[in-house]
C-alpha cells in the first residue's frame, strides 16, 4: 500500500487524504480519534478526491486510519447546533422535499464515483464499518477485510433508512432476503460471515491487511487496462441484460479488443 514516503500527496483536508503512486491512488480517512466518523465536510472531500484523480490511476484503495474503518455518521449531525457552518439535520428536515432531496443527492456524490468504469476500487476495512461506514465500503468494487471487522447497517435502528447508495450493492452482493435482515436488525456481520456471503472478497489477520490489499492492487494492474475496463463494463451490465443480450455484449466487446490488438482500433 502506498505511504506518504513513496507517494505524491494530492490533498489532505476535512478528514480525507489523497495520495497517488503511479497507477494506485490511496484515499485515507484521517480522524482515528473519532473512529473516522463522517460529516458533510468529509463527504465533500471524498467527492473532490474522485475529481482529483490523475488519468494514470487504475486502482483506488480506500482505508481508514486507526482501529476503525469508519464508525458511521458523526452524531453531532443530529444535535440542534449541527456542524460549524453547516445546516443541522434537524434544520434540513424542516425544509421542502425538493431542498432535502438536493442535499441528500449532494451527499451521495461522495459514494458514487468509486465504481467508475476506468477504475477498480478496493476498500481495506478493519474494525467498525457502521452505517455510513458500511455504505462507503459497499461503494467500492472490492472489499478486503481484517478479521476484526464489524459491518452493521444501523440506520433502521435509528428510525432512518440507508440513503448513501448502499442498498443497491448490498442486495447485489447478498440477495434481497439477507440484505433486508441485515438492515432491519442492524446486527453485526463479522469477517467470516462477510467472506462467506460475498460481502468481502478476502478476510485476513489485521496485520496482513495492507499487504493483502497491495498484492490485490498489483494483480489488477498486471492485466492490460483496456481489457479490465471492457470486462468491468460487461460484468456491471450483466444483471440488466438477458442471456442473449449478454452474449451479444461479449461479442461486441471482444471484437473491439481484437481490433485494438491488431492495431485496427479507432
Amino acid at each position: 500500500m502506498t505511504t506518504l514516503d513513496d507517494s505524491e500527496l494530492v490533498f489532505d483536508k476535512d478528514g480525507v487524504r489523497l495520495t497517488v503512486e503511479d497507477a494506485v491512488a490511496t484515499v485515507t480517512l484521517t480522524n482515528p480519534a473519532k473512529r473516522n466518523a463522517q460529516s458533510p465536510a468529509l463527504w465533500r472531500a471524498l467527492t473532490e478526491a474522485g475529481r482529483s484523480l490523475p488519468g494514470s490511476v487504475r486502482v483506488v484503495v480506500l482505508r481508514g486510519e486507526g482501529k476503525s474503518f469508519s464508525a458511521g455518521l458523526d452524531r453531532q449531525a443530529f444535535t440542534p447546533e449541527g456542524f460549524d457552518g453547516e445546516p443541522s439535520f434537524l434544520d434540513l428536515a424542516r425544509g421542502s422535499d425538493e431542498d432535502l432531496d438536493a442535499v441528500i443527492a449532494e451527499y451521495q456524490e461522495a459514494f458514487t464515483w468509486w465504481r467508475r468504469g476506468d477504475l477498480v476500487s478496493i476498500a481495506a476495512v478493519q474494525g467498525h464499518a457502521i452505517g455510513a461506514g458500511f455504505q462507503l465500503a459497499l461503494a467500492c468494487d472490492l472489499r478486503v477485510v481484517a478479521e476484526d471487522v464489524q459491518f452493521a447497517m444501523r440506520e433502521t435502528s435509528l428510525g432512518l433508512v440507508p440513503d448513501l447508495t448502499g442498498t443497491h450493492p448490498l442486495v447485489s452482493l447478498v440477495g434481497y432476503a439477507r440484505a433486508l435482515e441485515i438492515c432491519a436488525t442492524g446486527r453485526f456481520v463479522h469477517a467470516e460471515e462477510a467472506e462467506r456471503i460475498g460481502l468481502a472478497n478476502l478476510s485476513v489477520p489485521a496485520d496482513e491487511l495492507d499487504a493483502a490489499v497491495r498484492d490485490l492492487g498489483a494483480a489488477l494492474i498486471a492485466a492490460p487496462r483496456d481489457a479490465v475496463i471492457e470486462t468491468k463494463a460487461l460484468l456491471q451490465g450483466a444483471a440488466g441484460r438477458s442471456y442473449e443480450e449478454q452474449r451479444a455484449a461479449e461479442r461486441a466487446a471482444q471484437a473491439r479488443r481484437l481490433r485494438d490488438l491488431a492495431g485496427l482500433g479507432d
